[in-house]
């Protein structure tokens, strides 16, 4: 346990909370295929600044995606996930600048208050028709890249797209495991070019995976198609609550 306190800075208490965190995210990710950054961002940065999360979240993300990426290559939109990843790549240095920029207390703050906004939009079913145009796919895989050099949670705008596009709910499902993996390769380029993937990130990230993993696999066990339509409503509920009450209590401190 020592040994494991040692590589990953962080005391007993940290590293018990997060083992939870995390797992509880898997679960998340398993049964709904999305929200697992968002989820962990939205708790864990009471304990570590976003610039800390951000590394350990792309190990978190490409050990679900590997669980999942069947799934995203078979019932994916392929030529839209390939557009919006290419959009990404171009967002995340500008989303990661800014993060680096900003003192921590607003970064905390920006991220959580984009969780937010992006959690309660969906839930509100915002539908952005203008985005189901080429430059509208594009200009979202942009706008994702940023939002994850922020908070690394891309995906949720990504699903903005989906939506506008009138995909189904497992085409939808899909191309955001699709994207998730795509982007995480392409991400960690970039994470390594600004110094952000440092040896903490990794082996918090590494540490956590199995956590995280654990919690997929119980996540996809407990989806079933009679409750999909549940699942989405409760996750950004519960996404909107967390993010909230850490935000209000990033601008108390």
């Amino acid at each position: 346990m020592d040994w494991l306190l040692g590589i990953t800075a962080l005391t007993q208490t940290e590293f018990l909370i997060l083992v939870a965190i995390t797992f509880i995210a898997g679960v998340v990710r398993g049964f709904s295929g999305f929200a697992l950054s968002a989820m962990v961002m939205a708790t864990a940065v009471i304990i570590l600044p976003p610039i800390a999360l951000i590394p350990m979240l792309w190990w978190l993300e490409m050990s679900a995606s590997l669980l999942m990426i069947k799934n995203g290559f078979k019932e994916a939109d392929r030529p839209m996930t390939y557009a919006l990843v290419l959009g990404n790549i171009i967002g995340w240095p500008i989303g990661l600048n800014l993060t680096m920029a900003l003192p921590v207390d607003t970064s905390k703050a920006l991220a959580l208050g984009i969780i937010v906004v992006l959690a309660a939009s969906q839930l509100a079913k915002v539908r952005l028709n203008f985005l189901a145009t080429k430059p509208g796919l594009y200009g979202t895989g942009v706008v994702a890249g940023i939002v994850s050099g922020i908070s690394h949670t891309g995906a949720m705008v990504i699903a903005f797209y989906v939506l506008a596009a009138d995909k189904s709910p497992n085409v939808m499902r899909a191309s955001l495991v699709l994207f998730l993996f795509l982007g995480s390769l392409s991400s960690m380029i970039i994470l390594l070019i600004f110094g952000v993937m440092d040896l903490s990130g990794a082996s918090r990230g590494l540490v956590f995976a199995l956590p995280t993993m654990l919690g997929v696999v119980a996540g996809q066990r407990l989806f079933t198609e009679k409750l999909a339509p549940y699942y989405r409503p409760v996750c950004l509920i519960l996404l909107i609550s967390l993010a909230s009450i850490g935000l209000v209590r990033t601008m108390l401190t």
